[in-house]
């Protein structure tokens, strides 16, 4: 009972075993010859083994070869069978039965059958294919057994052993329709895994458009408050002239807002320099002077007592992230309020703290803030926090957030000394 039960094991094993490569067949199913020379590759081994090693049971011999024989013609198509059924019978052939030739009439009738359900097959709903693959491997075995038994006059044999005959006949029609349904199966779970790839791919594209259009919207504003104030007649020209620079280098930023996010594939190499903290101190309070009036916000700024203390890293991209925190902080003070950028250094850090009093956050936005698409405004993204969270660390910064619902946020960004 054991033996039998082993030789039955090895066969379900032989069976199951092309369903270890499915996902790799299942991304060659858009090139029909490579997936089906696969199908017709795996499906012929497996013939070949459940043929290699049968089971003895009281002196009669079952193979399950009919399973891939039927499993391999259903989603391999009319050629991948016609190979199997041939490859069947020379098989036989190699391994010396006897009646070849007779074993050859008895199991290619059956071939109509598998034809005909092979053209209506991938229309099917998934309990028709389990009946369709269960009902033709019934048909070939009996079709070749009887056809068989008649052709070589041995119709005596038809009740011998029948009961352990109708057993086994059971048995793979449990096999052929698990096998079925697994395959099934899998192609459902690797297609439903192929549609949330290009559904998430289409929502990066779309979150990054609408985080492309938040990181330029922060030069434009800026671009636009400087323009109103052109308008202004008691403006002397220095100060015009300040402006306008202002205004050119907030529209390079927001030209180099778009080139960075169009070659995120292909980043283009930092421009590695020297950063004087105390003039970008002064160059993100000009930029967010203008936002700030708009809100009624006051803006105060704190310098290091020396001017020449300075970071190393990008200064543009410094630049993009000190302006994004500094932009959220001013949205975040909705009805008005104090913006403080102060900086200060020890023990070879400079420190720059930006700080709001503005409605603050609760413990579990801190938590998520900078991860991708979080953002605690209702039209945010969270990809420009998350990019200039980024940018920081990647110069060795270190971020610290304090925060309490309703008094206010601050930011502080550690950064090494520039030697």
């Amino acid at each position: 009972m054991a033996s039998y039960f082993k030789d039955f094991l090895l066969n379900i094993f032989i069976i199951f075993s092309p369903l270890f490569l499915y996902s790799y067949m299942y991304k060659l199913a858009a090139n029909e010859r490579s997936y089906r020379l696969w199908v017709c590759i795996l499906f012929t081994l497996t013939l070949i083994l459940t043929m290699s090693f049968p089971v003895h049971v009281n002196g009669f011999t079952y193979d399950f070869r009919s399973i891939p024989l039927t499993v391999g013609s259903l989603y391999g198509g009319p050629a991948v069978s016609l190979f199997l059924y041939g490859s069947l019978i020379l098989y036989r052939f190699l391994m010396g039965n006897p009646e070849n030739l007779l074993y050859a009439l008895s199991i290619l009738p059956s071939f109509a059958f598998v034809w005909f359900w092979q053209r209506r097959y991938f229309g099917m709903k998934l309990s028709q294919k389990i009946g369709v693959a269960v009902g033709l491997n019934f048909v070939i075995k009996v079709i070749a057994f009887l056809l068989y038994l008649w052709l070589t006059h041995q119709q005596g044999l038809l009740l011998d052993n029948l009961l352990v005959t109708l057993q086994t006949y059971l048995l793979q029609a449990l096999i052929v329709g698990l096998c079925v349904y697994l395959v099934e199966f899998l192609h459902s779970h690797y297609h439903m895994q192929e549609e949330m790839v290009k559904n998430e791919k289409a929502k990066i594209v779309s979150e990054m458009a609408a985080s492309v259009a938040h990181e330029i919207r922060n030069p434009l504003t800026t671009v636009r408050g400087f323009l109103q104030l052109f308008g202004s007649d008691d403006i002397d020209s220095a100060k015009k002239q300040f402006y306008q620079k202002i205004c050119l280098e907030e529209l390079d930023r927001a030209q180099a807002i778009i080139t960075d996010y169009l070659s995120l594939a292909k980043p283009d190499p930092e421009m590695i320099e020297k950063i004087e903290i105390n003039a970008e101190i002064t160059y993100l309070s000009n930029v967010l002077l203008t936002y700030g009036n708009f809100n009624n916000i006051e803006i105060r700024q704190d310098f290091l007592p020396d001017d020449s203390l300075a970071i190393v890293g990008d200064r543009y991209k410094f630049r993009q992230a000190l302006i994004n925190i500094g932009k959220n902080a001013i949205e975040a003070l909705q009805h008005g309020g104090l913006l403080e950028i102060r900086a200060s250094s020890s023990n070879g850090q400079i420190q720059i703290v930006i700080r709001d009093t503005g409605i603050g956050m609760s413990a579990e936005q801190i938590k998520r803030l900078g991860t991708p698409y979080y953002s605690t405004k209702d039209r945010g993204t969270g990809l420009g926090t998350m990019v200039s969270f980024g940018i920081l660390r990647k110069m060795n910064g270190k971020i610290e957030i304090d925060s309490e619902l309703g008094i206010g946020t601050e930011y502080r960004l550690t950064f090494p000394l520039a030697e």
